[in-house]
């Protein structure tokens, strides 16, 4: 992780928190997306700070507690009584040093900025890595050897001085940073994002300097809690968000941590983090945020929306692509904000940032809340422009070519998509799926999944055989993700706990050998071929749990782990499950990056048993053709007997909760013997 306010890490830094009535709450949003010396100007950073500045004042922030300075100059959605101003150097310090003039203790403190960030050499000696990470204000330049530095950056140690001397004086302090250093080991083809981070090399640093002679930092105290964007080896990323004249940038965090803190009244912090990294990763990009700090646990401050209904107003819904919302989708009208039986339900024909327009031509009178009810039905794959890794690639992708023009044809796929799902890659004489940012093998050599012919396949076959699975796997997604659309957070937290551990194994000539004992882990952090991966899963809600877990393996394909043998998958209060998987025997010289999907429904304890185990990859999916299965399926699942549903779902669906744990696969040939 990004070390901005050191010894803390901050990329995309999100965080607000419980104060006590009297309290005030500031902040300072800073969005550069033109830069007056550096050809690197972004789309995004001034509508994040509009989207940050609306949610805090939702939150219960007086609009004249925010500075705003923003490169966009006619600063698009601050509401009415925010304080405008650049976002200089100067003026960026001179922000921080009001407020540090102002806050009194138990005040909270927000610091949000979008941007761009990169690394400069350590001149302090307090970065064990021998750089400092710097962001970058609006008059950064290059490096300048005169003063041995990158000019105007804002360096970590600058904020961390800023921060400590806050936290000192019993401010609460949230840091929100939606800029990035990570800009070396990856190489990005025709991604539809834009990395939110400037390389070393790109300012003119240099890689010769002596290092600065270690000194240790003190421990920030006091009470803060800092939200990142992405991981250190990861990239964060802004993505356009709508089409046409409508279309709008946003940080990927950014959106996604708003559109929580809006539905979230009662939740914490640490909460709100993972509510927002799981809508994050229903995408393909490698972008997974993290978080720490005293104040995870405790409540995000005001009191926000409080319900998962949106304000219906003349017969347009107050809600749009910013709240998540999808032409096609259903919303059922209520006449109160929360509870009460739905009076109907309506189609959303057109949306736009804000807005939703519905296809009733006559809604009910008492009409004025919407809510989620079932959503649209995802398109076909859509793929970026074919690129190739290489430029000087002169190999035959023919056959590749005619499997993505038969599955176009058969509606499966749609190609040079303006918003793709994945963005294809001609390498080494094969295909490659890489997510929206259009790294090739983030992790490693072999991460991107990639067509790989099978017995009796030629590389046509091998190409739509991926594609396929590809397909069935991002609409499962969708709809999974979909169906929990619009819920608010539970203050408990999620209802399923997960405990990881691993048995290592090891691979021989003739299969895998038998695996050691048990120990606690973290598949992110890497697994082997023939390893065991064992989850325990714990209801810890106040209501039954119908448990499904699927593992998505590198090819796409969405395989069922539990339930078993048609075996009963429901979890009492406190019941857990112990599910176990053997890692396939990997290729000693590539990574793989996979994933465990945990999917419950909380029907009534009378209602019949969901298995979703059908949801997984079928045999014959191009016989399907492009409507699919996945939403039938469902919408079989979870449609009552009496058979009282509206296009499909039941006016009141169960709560339906996904969880996800990446898996990461490293090459055989640093395994070593099990214990």
């Amino acid at each position: 992780m990004t070390q901005f306010f050191s010894p803390l890490m901050l990329v995309l830094c999100g965080a607000v928190l419980g104060t006590p009535a009297r309290a005030d709450m500031h902040a300072l949003l800073v969005g550069v997306g033109d830069y007056q010396y550096l050809d690197a100007d972004l789309q995004g950073p001034g509508y994040d700070v509009g989207l940050m500045a609306q949610t805090l004042v939702a939150r219960g922030m007086a609009p004249g507690q925010i500075t705003a300075l923003t490169t966009m100059p006619d600063a698009p959605d601050l509401p009415a009584g925010v304080v405008l101003g650049q976002p200089t150097k100067a003026a960026i310090m001179a922000a921080m040093q009001g407020l540090s003039a102002k806050a009194k203790p138990d005040d909270t403190v927000v610091f949000y900025f979008s941007g761009h960030g990169s690394q400069s050499p350590d001149t302090s000696g307090d970065e064990q890595g021998g750089a400092d990470e710097i962001l970058l204000p609006m008059d950064a330049a290059g490096w300048k050897g005169a003063i041995a530095a990158v000019e105007n950056a804002l360096l970590d140690d600058e904020l961390n001085a800023w921060a400590a001397g806050l936290t000192a004086a019993g401010v609460k302090l949230i840091g929100v940073i939606d800029a990035c250093h990570s800009g070396t080991g990856f190489r990005s083809t025709a991604g539809a994002g834009h990395a939110r981070v400037l390389p070393p090399e790109v300012l003119g640093v240099p890689d010769d300097l002596p290092a600065a002679a270690p000194h240790p930092v003190p421990e920030l105290g006091g009470a803060f809690a800092f939200l990142y964007s992405s991981q250190s080896d990861q990239r964060s990323f802004e993505y356009p968000l709508g089409e046409g004249q409508a279309q709008r940038w946003h940080g990927a965090f950014t959106l996604a941590l708003t559109q929580v803190l809006r539905e979230a009244p009662g939740a914490s912090w640490g909460q709100v983090l993972a509510a927002a990294r799981d809508r994050m990763t229903q995408g393909s990009a490698r972008q997974e945020p993290d978080g720490e700090g005293p104040l995870l646990d405790a409540p995000v401050f005001g009191t926000g929306s409080g319900t998962s209904r949106f304000a219906l107003r003349a017969g347009q819904v107050q809600a749009g692509l910013l709240q998540g919302l999808t032409v096609g989708s259903t919303l059922a009208l209520y006449d109160s904000p929360a509870g009460g039986a739905a009076l109907a339900s309506a189609r959303i024909t057109k949306l736009t940032a804000g807005t939703a327009e519905l296809d009733a031509p006559a809604l009910p009178e008492a009409a004025a809340w919407a809510e989620m009810q079932s959503p649209a039905p995802p398109p076909p794959l859509h793929l970026a422009p074919v690129t190739r890794a290489e430029a000087s690639d002169a190999q035959d992708y023919t056959a590749i070519e005619a499997a993505l023009t038969t599955l176009r044809d058969e509606g499966l796929v749609v190609l040079n998509a303006p918003t793709p799902d994945l963005v294809p890659i001609f390498t080494a004489g094969t295909l490659a799926l890489a997510g929206l940012d259009g790294v090739l093998d983030p992790q490693g050599q072999g991460a991107t999944p990639r067509a790989v012919m099978r017995a009796g396949e030629d590389m046509t076959a091998a190409a739509m055989r991926l594609l396929e699975n590809a397909a069935h796997a991002t609409r499962m997604r969708a709809v999974l993700a979909g169906l929990g659309a619009g819920r608010g957070l539970s203050v408990g937290g999620p209802p399923l706990a997960v405990e990881f551990e691993r048995k290592a194994g090891a691979q021989t000539a003739d299969g895998c050998a038998r695996a050691g004992k048990a120990s606690p882990n973290d598949p992110a952090q890497g697994v082997h071929g023939c390893d065991e991966l064992w989850l325990t899963v714990t209801n810890r809600s106040g209501r039954v749990q119908d448990v499904t877990v699927f593992y998505l393996a590198q090819d796409f394909t969405l395989t069922p782990l539990w339930p078993r043998r048609n075996l009963s998958n429901r979890l009492a209060l406190g019941e857990s499950a112990r599910i176990g998987m053997r890692i396939e025997a990997s290729d000693p010289m590539s990574f793989a990056a996979e994933e465990i999907l945990i999917v419950a429904l909380s029907p009534e304890v009378d209602e019949p048993r969901a298995d979703l185990s059908a949801l997984a990859t079928p045999d014959r999916l191009r016989a399907m053709g492009a409507e699919g299965h996945a939403l039938s399926l469902i919408a079989g699942l979870m449609t009552p007997e009496d058979g009282t549903q509206t296009r499909g779902f039941t006016l009141k669906r169960p709560e339906l909760t996904l969880l996800r744990q990446p898996v990461l696969v490293r090459p055989n040939a640093s395994l070593s013997a099990p214990p």
